[in-house]
């Protein structure tokens, strides 16, 4: 097929590249741009390719026309091998499920475009001997000269033959961490936590250490933090490792893995403390500083709720005079918030100001973090909870089907009255929906008022049937008939009875 003004090669070029082009748009829309100024480039080689058939005058002007008509003609051949290229290696091989790294695919388009070159030059009369001759010392001079240029790109071809890092990776470099976000031929692209690229040579990849975190390739991805605390050494530390181990596994915290579980370690001694470790998993390394964060917040509020002081350097001033005044002052405020909190219960309101205060003083402070289980259904605790700032959830666990959400309680609510009074074990499971603060009442706080007035067994029968009936109504739904709720929930006297008995009143 010859078409006027243009080269034999010319048509076979244009049909090739509208075919590749029909094959490629739809499947990389995202290289629309750089398709773009591919097909521009073809265009004006076709452009060129007309000028140079164009009739041309003189010996001079022939000569041009035919140099012209050989770079369009080169031109033209290098648009149809990178179309060629990006429909084999980006669309072809994907489909039967095969892939190359990219810069594999770039080198090899590159030596496509070298053999067209040679082929080019040989039709012209070039004599390739001495080409091949000259272009090897070339080569050296190169090689020597440009060695790092080199190593960065033989580095990125390494990097995505043998997957060992992959885009979307969490990574530290010495003390730079961030997400791969591109691996080119020269450098490696990481976005850090604070929103900066950071360009890592290739070549520094290959010759030093780095840690992937969260390996994608594990079968349950996740990165091991240490977060390290201090306590008195007067404290056992079966207790503390017991109470912050057992805390952090029940608790639901954000990126925290529940296997495999948390761990705490007594790492090492110091003057007048021991030194603790706790260890857990982190699923997503992007939010490590928030993670650990909430970590901590739950092992302090563990450690405050059970009485125990994170080893600190204190640095204390007493001023003689005015030492007492504060401290009255401070203690008259606590003791205020504690008889606000024990007025906003029902259960007490037939307590006399003498026996509240003495209520007041047994509290004991009791903090809880966002995610903690306060109580858990089926347990046996013998305290009740007030919560003074906060929210937390009441879910049930029913014999079959999923846990419900009962209700959500806000300040001035208590859990656990029944088992405070009776020994019951717990109805419901209670999660800290917000950080709570709380007091935690204990049997032993209240048994000499009740061991001095046992008529309050039968005043607080009273208000622990409707408690009982209410957790009824929850559990099954109004649509039970009352005289099923009736059965399901003990009469006062029966609470009264078992009030007496728990407490040795009889």
């Amino acid at each position: 097929m010859r078409v006027p003004f243009l080269s034999p090669e010319a048509p076979f070029a244009i049909l090739a590249m509208v075919l590749l082009l029909i094959v490629i748009l739809r499947p990389l829309k995202a290289m629309r741009p750089s398709l773009i100024n591919t097909s521009v480039f073809f265009l004006a080689c076709i452009i060129g390719d007309v000028l140079a058939g164009l009739p041309a005058g003189g010996t001079t002007g022939k000569a041009a026309a035919g140099w012209l008509r050989q770079l369009a003609v080169f031109g033209e051949g290098l648009a149809v091998l990178r179309f060629l290229g990006l429909a084999f290696f980006n669309v072809a091989l994907p489909r039967l499920n095969l892939r190359i790294s990219g810069i594999l695919g770039d080198i090899l388009i590159i030596i496509a475009y070298i053999g067209w070159a040679f082929f080019r030059l040989n039709l012209a009369g070039v004599e390739l001997n001495h080409l091949f001759a000259t272009s090897a010392i070339l080569t050296a001079v190169l090689a020597i000269s440009m060695q790092d240029t080199l190593g960065n790109l033989l580095g990125g071809l390494a990097l995505q033959m043998d997957n060992s890092l992959e885009i979307g990776d969490w990574i530290r470099v010495d003390d730079l961490s961030g997400q791969v976000t591109d691996i080119q031929w020269r450098f490696t692209a990481l976005l850090t936590r604070n929103g900066e690229k950071v360009v890592v040579p290739n070549s520094q990849l290959m010759k030093g250490r780095y840690y992937v975190l969260c390996d994608k390739h594990q079968a349950q991805p996740a990165w091991r933090r240490n977060i390290s605390f201090n306590v008195d050494l007067a404290v056992s530390p079966g207790k503390v490792i017991a109470l912050v181990q057992g805390d952090i596994a029940d608790a639901s915290i954000p990126n925290v893995a529940v296997f495999p579980a948390p761990s705490c370690v007594l790492m090492d001694f110091g003057p007048g403390y021991a030194h603790y470790v706790l260890r857990y998993w982190l699923l997503n390394p992007q939010a490590d500083d928030p993670t650990d964060s909430d970590v901590r917040i739950h092992i302090l509020a563990t450690l405050q709720r059970n009485g125990i002081r994170l080893a600190t350097d204190d640095h204390t001033i007493h001023l003689v005079e005015e030492g007492a005044a504060h401290r009255e002052e401070v203690e008259s405020r606590e003791m205020q918030r504690r008889l606000q909190a024990i007025n906003s219960i029902e259960l007490f309101a037939r307590l006399s100001d003498s026996e509240k205060q003495h209520l007041a003083k047994q509290l004991i402070k009791a903090p809880f973090a966002r995610g903690d289980v306060i109580t858990r259904q089926g347990a046996i605790a013998h305290w009740l909870y007030i919560v003074v700032n906060g929210e937390a959830e009441a879910w049930w666990q029913p014999p079959e089907g999923a846990r419900r959400l009962l209700e959500k309680r806000g300040p001035g609510s208590v859990f656990g009255e029944i088992g405070l009074m009776t020994g019951a074990p717990r109805r419901a499971t209670v999660i800290a929906n917000t950080d709570v603060e709380a007091y935690r009442l204990d049997k032993a706080g209240f048994q000499s008022i009740i061991e001095q007035r046992p008529e309050l067994a039968d005043t607080l029968s009273g208000i622990l049937e409707r408690r009982l009936q209410r957790f009824a109504e929850l559990e099954q739904g109004y649509a039970q008939g009352q005289n099923e709720l009736a059965q399901r929930t003990p009469g006062s006297a029966d609470i009264g009875r078992k009030i007496r008995e728990f407490f040795g009143l009889d």
